[in-house]
Formats: structure tokens, sequence, C-alpha cells
């Protein structure tokens, strides 16, 4: 079948546009230009919607399992024996909800982290603007029937289980895909900068999922699942008629990591005139991969899950991303319920609202982590900077993050900015670096694999999170046994990167010499 293939075709959206005015009489220049924007927009929109899609989940938990006692049922409501929980969705109105609703996070999470590894390799070999077209649409759709389950009235928690489980399998299409077709269109000069930038789409994917579905939540909190789903789904169909995953399909440059070049091949391009330059040391002509790309595609190879794990690095930061990830995804899953909790005024709209400064804060961790590892070419030690100062401001949102809503806002904002920068940086510019590692070769095919292997791992540690939160919350002193734990995982991360950063001083040490 040709969707299981590796193939270079060129989207139809993109046809149409190349045949009009837009991209037909356009420069070599200014169409790789166009090209690129084009790859880093729909990347962006895609991989903003998977966190959006997946993001109502937390928000509504503060409907599926309330307290009832200050509200008024309606008229003719028996409410004689349930009277704190006759407003809670059933099964989540018992004293086990919180233990349940950690455990359709976690049914989601552990699924998307199985299905991280299995994706990664299924997206070396097939085309990725229909891995990730297909991945959207099915997430759409599967989030769409968790908000049915209101209109229908479905109180099954086997329902809600199997939903998350596939929600979470075709939600692991994003990451992969999204990190491999930006891959294919850059080189590492600025990397960390450019992708710190571009990775700045997972925090608006959570504002926005927290926004639309905070907007629903307290009269009809079907639709704060049904709106995202129908956005994903519509970015799905976009991406198939306009994502062009790889620069051979259109003709244009790759990236020097994708080929191997000869000297001075960088500055070779052909034009109408055969006159004009490119002057981007991360490409190469567009006439050498033209010539080049038939025999390069003899060479790629898929690379095997073993040949992945063995890249130096590759381990150290996976399980490091499982504790940036572990202490990101329990305030994905849990901070609109922890702000709640906390406050005796905040409704679960305003829980929800607040709960974006978290990603507000991230964004610009996320780029600032991403320049200063193009600055100093010292990721480990970027990470590192990051974990330590994580835990005194977990330390401090917990202790003082009440005493005012001014404090809570700025501490709030601060924990968002700092335990999101290894998050950012893991996933994007190291991921990216180590699969275009020397030790592979020339394989370009590896981005994928090393990307799944490394998100996946982190993945594991994304479900954990929410499961350890769902246990402890409903303890006495639980809120601070999680914060605590968050500290730890913090601390833990930190040591995981000792080896790669003593290698990191080491060669810089040599080059300084």
């Amino acid at each position: 079948m040709r969707i299981l293939e590796k193939v270079y075709d060129v989207p139809v959206g993109v046809s149409a546009l190349e045949k009009t005015s837009c991209l037909k009489n356009i420069t070599p220049v200014d169409k790789l230009r166009w090209h690129k924007f084009n790859v880093l927009l729909l990347t962006f929109l895609s991989y903003a919607s998977y966190h959006m899609a997946r993001k109502p989940t937390s928000v509504v938990k503060n409907v599926l399992h309330q307290n009832c006692t200050n509200l008024t049922p309606d008229e003719g409501v028996n409410i004689t024996g349930i009277e704190d929980t006759w407003c809670s969705w059933s099964p989540f109105d018992g004293d086990d909800a919180s233990t349940l609703l950690g455990a359709l996070d976690s049914a989601f999470l552990f699924s998307y982290a199985f299905g991280m590894y299995l994706t990664g390799s299924l997206g070396e070999r097939i085309n990725v603007r229909y891995f990730l077209s297909i991945g959207m649409m099915f997430s759409g759709l599967f989030g769409f029937l968790f908000g049915l389950a209101y209109w229908t009235n479905i109180h099954s928690l086997a329902y809600f289980i199997i939903v998350q489980v596939l929600a979470g399998l075709f939600q692991s299409t994003g990451w992969p895909g999204c990190v491999a077709a930006v891959g294919n269109w850059f080189g590492k000069s600025k990397r960390g900068l450019i992708m710190g930038i571009w990775r700045a789409h997972h925090s608006i994917g959570n504002i926005a999922g927290s926004l639309i579905a905070g907007a629903f939540v307290e009269y009809s909190w079907g639709l704060s699942f049904a709106v995202p789903a129908a956005i994903i789904f519509s970015l799905g169909l976009l991406t198939f008629f306009f994502l062009v995953p790889d620069p051979r399909a259109v003709g244009c440059p790759v990236p020097v990591h994708n080929l191997e070049l000869t000297p001075n091949a960088e500055e070779i391009v052909a034009t109408e005139n055969g006159s004009n330059k490119i002057d981007d040391k991360d490409s190469i002509s567009v006439s050498r991969s033209t010539s080049t790309s038939s025999s390069h595609k003899e060479k790629e190879q898929a690379i095997s899950f073993w040949r992945a794990v063995r890249i130096p690095g590759v381990m150290e930061y996976s399980f490091s991303l499982f504790f940036t990830k572990l202490i990101n995804y329990t305030f994905l899953y849990w901070l609109p319920t922890y702000l709640k909790d906390s406050s005796d005024t905040l409704g679960s709209q305003d829980a929800a609202n607040l709960s974006i400064l978290f990603d507000i804060g991230g964004i610009f961790g996320g780029i600032l982590a991403g320049l200063l590892s193009d600055l100093t070419g010292m990721s480990a030690f970027t990470c590192a900077g990051y974990f330590i100062l994580t835990i005194p401001s977990l330390f401090l949102y917990r202790e003082f993050g009440g005493v005012s809503p001014a404090l809570n806002i700025s501490l709030l904002f601060l924990v968002g900015f700092l335990a999101n920068g290894p998050y950012a940086l893991i996933t994007t510019a190291v991921s990216a670096d180590l699969g275009t590692h020397p030790d592979l070769k020339g394989s370009t095919r590896a981005l994928a694999t090393v990307t799944a292997i490394i998100d996946g791992t982190g993945s594991i540690g994304a479900a954990v999170g929410p499961l350890i939160a769902g246990a402890l919350s409903d303890l006495e002193n639980g809120w601070d046994y999680l914060f605590y734990a968050l500290m730890v995982a913090s601390a833990l991360g930190l040591l995981l990167l000792t080896r790669l950063m003593i290698n990191e001083a080491k060669a810089k040490c040599k080059k300084n010499n």
C-alpha cells in the first residue's frame, strides 16, 4: 500500500499552490524559506492541537467529582443520603474518586508511552504526512467520544478507560511525526533556539485547552471535549493537504546531516541561470539533493530499537525526561484540582484559567533553555541548571502560593518557567541532535526512533506522576507529600545527567585549549 511506504509525494494543497503565482515563479531561496515556514507553522499547530485535545480531562475533573453540599438540586430531585455527591458524575462520585480519576489519566498516559515506542518505528517507515493526519483525526474522534458520555448519560468506568487507552495510542503519533518533519528541514545551526521557540506549541496547546474546556465546564462539560476534538480533526485535514515532511518532495535542499557532503557542496545551487546561491550552512544544493536522492534513498535504513538505544546520551536523556515529564504532567493533569482545593473562592472555570500561568511560564522557560543551549553548546548543563532551580521553586510555591493572589500568580509562573526548561530542550533540540548523531553514519531515518525512545520513556514518568497525585491528594497533608515527591524527582533528573555534564565539561576544556 502506498500509505505504508516511505514516499516523497507532494500534497494536493501544495501542488495547487505551485501552479499559482504563489509559488510558481519564486526563487529557490524564497521557495526554501516558504516551505520551512510552512513546516514550522503546520507542525506547531498540529502539536498544539494534540496538547489542547488532552487538556480537558484535567479541567473536567472538578465537575466529575465535586462537593455538592452548597449546591441546590433541580426541583423534584431526591438527594437523600447523597447530599455531598449528588452533583458528581458516576462512577466518580465515591470516596475513591481521586484514585479513579488518577487511573483515568494513567490509562491514557501508559497507552501513550507504549504507543511512543511503536509509533517511532512506524514514523520511519510511513509518510509523515499520513502518519500525522491520521493520528490527529482519530485523536479528535476519541476526544469526542469522551464528551459524548455527557449527552448520552454514560457512567461506565470501562467506557472511559477504553476511550482513554485508544486516545493515548493515537496521540502518540504526534511527537515523533512533528520532530521528524522539522528535523528533515532544519540543520543544527541555532537548532536549540529555533526549536525552543517552536516548542512553545506544547504550552500554547495547554493554554488553549484550558481556556476552551474552562469555558464550557460548568454548564456542559461534553463541549469541553467536543470543541477541541473538532479543532484537532480539522487541523488533521489541513496537515494532510499541506504538510511537506521532506524537502526532496518539492526539490528543496536537504540539511547537511541528511546527506554526505563533498567539499563546498553547500555552495552549489541549481537555478535557472546557474548563478544564485543559498547562503545557508544548514543546506546543500537543490541539484545535489535531487541527483543524490535516489542513491541516498537506497542508503536509508530504518534503524533498530537497540541500535538507537546505544547512541551515546539517549539513555541518560530518556530517564532524565522520565522525571521532568513526571513533574510537568502532574501539573498538567492536577493543577486545576489543586488550585480549587487550596482555595475557598475559586470555581472550576477560574481554576482552569489560573492554571494557564504554568504554561505561560513554560513558554519563556523553553525559549531561554534553547537559547542557552545554543550559546554554550552544553545541553546537559543547561538542563541541570533548570533542575536545580526547580526544587526551591516547588517548595516556595507550596508554602507561599496561598498567601496572596499576586504571590500565587508569580510563583506559579516561576515554577512553569523552570519545570518546562529541561522538558522543552530534551524533547526538541537534544532529540533532534541525537537522531542525527555521527554514530549513525548517514542514517537519516533514525530521528523518529530516537525521539520515540526518549519521549516514550519520559511518557512513562508522565503516567506515573498523575497516578501518584491521585493516590496522595485525598490523604491528610497529601498535597505536601506530592510536592516533596516532585522535588525528589527534580533531584533525580539532575543526577542522571552527571556523566553527560562531565563529558561536556571535558569537551569544553579541550576546545578552549
